[in-house]
């Protein structure tokens, strides 16, 4: 299905009263492809239609414009494909730092089966048959990995409705099932994985000298000195993929502390709003629609437990319900309309910067005088008032609005509202007299401390009273509307933040399972070392200092990717810098402080050996 855009031409059709609306781009165009009709086809229509439009409507401000055209889920999904990105490189960085303990712990149990690997070769196993075993052995591991994961998707992934619910404008109820191609994928790559990474193990360890093999006993050898080194290259290599995770983690998380921070300009604590649609046959033009408003909020202000009540023609921060108008001064050049800026309109009635908390910085308020047979006025945001007049005082001052240039003399100035996005300030807000401007849509919203199923049946009550006809859409508190603008922002932190606990934890069991398997081979030489007079710190510090070498040389990589690759996420943050340099020094201490854990613990193991013990067993 295509959408067409950015220009969303439209028309209110009371040609009466609202032909100067056209042009106003406040409805969404969607169309359906016609059987056969392909998307490169619908857009090679698109420019005659632009060029009809601008012959028609010269004097609009959209006919100097273009039309585009792409297909709904481009549309929906546009704006969080950085966020998928994102997200998908956290899950291959997982999948990557899991194989690399894998790879490392196939690479320990084979070394440790050295003597039955020689035992198989010298009774005439070829090392073909010996290195199928173990990879076989690696694919039984993988299927059988595989399939849990499976079953666990199966039970998990229904749930996922309930968990988007808490983060985006998502119904719970939505039914989702498991796609049957992305569970074989996804079965496919671990089985590809857990062979990919057998493969190596197997094929060093099958490469095992005879006579060595069989002379070993039991203890006393960790491999080949290649072999080592590719422990510690294992290790390293999770560490820098743990530290680019955990980089990104934490910018998300400063950006969204500071976005949750940000002033949006109104209060919505314990506001409440609900949409009423004004059908066009009892409320065909403003005068009516004036009359309902002025009905309602009547109905509304006698009831005790509802603080104030207002009504306005949008929702702030759903871009959905909002509108745009044309300004400019009107002295001067006047500019011509395709030249004009635009700004979020809000239509408004009395008590409307009351019930929402805006603070009136200069001026008055609107009110009951405000209606159509009188001079046309306007409030306007304290940054569009620096933005057109500078320092002078915008109060008495005239703006023409609107396509039809309708002047509008300046009453009041009031603080900055983040009406379309949390993250992104307007540089201009006006607002305009419900009695002077109106639309058949009309956003009732009431202060009170009641629940929202409480006051949604007390306004239902109200407007019954007026219309019974009419019924409340949409009816919420704005906290919930506030909390989903934050949305995306919040599931991205707590997903990457998810993902980089589990980098974290997979890389500091690996460091740990390096670190132990090399002292545990190593109990002899350390037996040797205290019997000769080396001191406990003396092992502690040996031990501590091999381990964490592949540590620092990851830390070091994996800092040089995320600098590398902070501008992935740059485009998702908010007021945080992709190479902050205290964020990153604090994600390194994290990473550091629990490597060393995972080394002290080892360490402290083999500090305690009994060096007559460890030399009787060697």
């Amino acid at each position: 299905m295509p959408k067409f855009g950015p220009r969303n031409r439209s028309c209110f059709r009371d040609s009466r009263t609202n032909e100067w609306m056209r042009g106003g781009g406040f409805l969404r165009v969607v169309g359906r492809l016609k059987p056969g009709m392909t998307l490169e086809q619908a857009r090679a229509a698109l420019p005659s239609l632009d060029q009809s439009y601008r012959i028609q409507y010269p004097d609009k401000i959209d006919s100097s414009s273009t039309m585009s055209l792409k297909t709904l889920p481009e549309d929906v999904t546009g704006n969080l494909r950085p966020a998928f990105a994102t997200l998908l490189a956290a899950v291959a960085f997982v999948l990557l730092i899991a194989c690399s303990n894998v790879a490392n712990l196939l690479l320990v149990r084979f070394t440790g089966r050295r003597r039955e690997i020689a035992l198989r070769m010298a009774l005439g196993a070829s090392r073909g048959s010996v290195l199928q075993l173990f990879i076989f052995e690696s694919l039984l591991v993988s299927i059988l990995a595989g399939v849990v994961g499976a079953a666990l998707a199966w039970q998990l992934v229904p749930l996922v409705p309930k968990m988007a619910a808490n983060f985006l404008p998502f119904d719970p109820a939505t039914p989702v099932n498991l796609s049957v191609p992305v569970l074989g994928f996804t079965i496919a790559l671990s089985i590809l994985t857990g062979v990919a990474m057998g493969i190596y193990p197997a094929w060093q360890s099958s490469r095992a000298d005879l006579v060595d093999g069989l002379k070993e006993g039991g203890r006393g050898t960790s491999g080949s000195a290649r072999q080592h080194r590719f422990r510690k290259i294992l290790v390293g290599a999770q560490v820098a993929l743990s530290v680019t995770l955990l980089v990104g983690a934490a910018l998300l998380i400063s950006s969204f502390v500071r976005l949750s921070r940000q002033n949006i300009g109104f209060r919505a604590e314990s506001l409440w709003i609900g949409l009423v649609t004004l059908p066009q046959a009892q409320y065909p033009n403003p005068t009516t629609r004036q009359h309902f408003v002025e009905q309602t909020l009547a109905a509304l202000r006698v009831v005790p437990s509802l603080q104030s009540a207002t009504i306005s023609g949008d929702i702030p921060l759903l871009d959905s319900a909002a509108g745009q108008t044309l300004y400019s001064r009107n002295e001067g050049d006047i500019l011509p309309l395709d030249k004009r800026a635009s700004a979020p309109l809000h239509d408004v009635a009395p008590d409307y910067f009351k019930t929402w908390g805006i603070p009136i910085l200069a001026g008055r308020d609107i009110d009951q005088h405000d209606v159509a047979d009188h001079q046309n006025v306007m409030l306007i945001s304290q940054a569009g008032a620096r933005r057109v007049f500078g320092n002078e005082n915008p109060i008495g001052k005239t703006l023409l609005v609107s396509s039809a240039s309708t002047p509008a003399e300046i009453i009041g100035l009031v603080s900055d509202v983040r009406s379309r996005r949390v993250a992104e300030p307007d540089d201009m807000e006006i607002y305009r007299p419900w009695a002077q401007e109106n639309f058949p849509f009309a956003v009732v919203a009431v202060r009170s401390n009641l629940r929202v199923d409480a006051v949604t049946k007390l306004v239902q009550s109200a407007l019954a009273t007026v219309d019974p006809g009419l019924a409340i859409a949409i009816p919420q508190s704005m906290e919930t509307i506030v909390a989903q603008a934050l949305g995306q922002a919040r599931l991205m932190m707590w997903l990457l933040g998810i993902f980089a606990g589990a980098a974290l934890l997979l890389a500091t069991v690996g460091i740990y399972g390096a670190v132990a398997y090399t002292v545990e081979q190593r109990t002899g030489e350390i037996g040797v070392r205290m019997a000769l007079g080396a001191q406990t710190t003396d092992v502690l510090r040996l031990v501590v200092k091999q381990g964490m070498r592949p540590v620092i040389f990851g830390m070091a990589v994996g800092l040089a990717a995320a600098l590398a690759l902070g501008r992935l996420i740059a485009s998702q943050l908010y007021q945080t810098s992709a190479h902050n340099p205290l964020l990153l020094a604090a994600t390194m201490s994290i990473l550091a402080i629990a490597a060393l854990l995972a080394c002290l613990l080892p360490a402290r193991r083999a500090a305690l050996v009994d060096p007559i013990q460890a030399l009787r067993i060697e």
